[in-house]
């Protein structure tokens, strides 16, 4: 009777939204953004499709959801003291990122965004956007207001060149940059585009 009881329990809250958002990440993967069903999510989840529906319209909304669960938000020193371990750190967490489930559905979004305009723009509003854009900006801006770095530096350019050299990177050898080559980038490039 007990091992009936555990075997059958039902998840509820938190573990039921974990659940659901794994499964439309996973879906994505597996299927595309072309495939994505909420009856997929469901199965994938092991859930009612009406479960979904209580809380989302749609199967794009609720992968916008997941994104922004599963999006890493970079928390630079308080004391805004040491800017090179900081961006480091920030681009360490976009490779460790880039493999995960949420930037392989990123990827899709970001490739097809022809195909779906709206996808892509809610991707930006409510995922990139509300966490201050790309990962080294957080630290930057929080460089700037704290008097550590020329607010006249951050420019479109230079808040771009870590993540658009990490990408590079990735692209050209098929594998997410080395530590060390993350610190190349920034000792070599985005420390001197910020004049220091």
């Amino acid at each position: 009777m007990g091992r009936w009881a555990v075997a059958t329990e039902r998840r509820r809250g938190e573990a039921l939204i974990r659940a659901i958002h794994e499964a439309v990440l996973a879906e994505v993967v597996d299927a595309g953004l072309g495939q994505l069903t909420m009856e997929g999510i469901a199965r994938r989840a092991a859930t009612a499709k009406t479960v979904l529906y209580r809380r989302w319209a749609t199967p794009f909304e609720l992968l916008i959801d997941a994104l922004g669960e599963a999006y890493p938000v970079e928390v630079p020193t308080p004391a805004a003291d040491n800017l090179r371990t900081d961006l480091i750190a920030a681009l360490t967490l976009l490779t460790d990122w880039m493999v995960t489930p949420a930037a392989t559905a990123v990827m899709a979004i970001t490739s097809e965004r022809g195909r779906y305009p709206e996808l892509a723009e809610a991707l930006w509003d409510k995922v990139f956007d509300p966490r201050g854009g790309t990962f080294t900006t957080t630290v930057l801006r929080w460089y700037a207001a704290r008097g550590r770095l020329d607010p006249a530096r951050l420019t479109p350019i230079t808040t771009q060149i870590g993540e658009a050299l990490v990408f590079k990177l990735a692209i050209d050898n098929a594998r997410t940059p080395s530590a060390e080559e993350v610190a190349a980038i920034v000792d070599e490039a985005l420390l001197p585009a910020l004049g220091l």
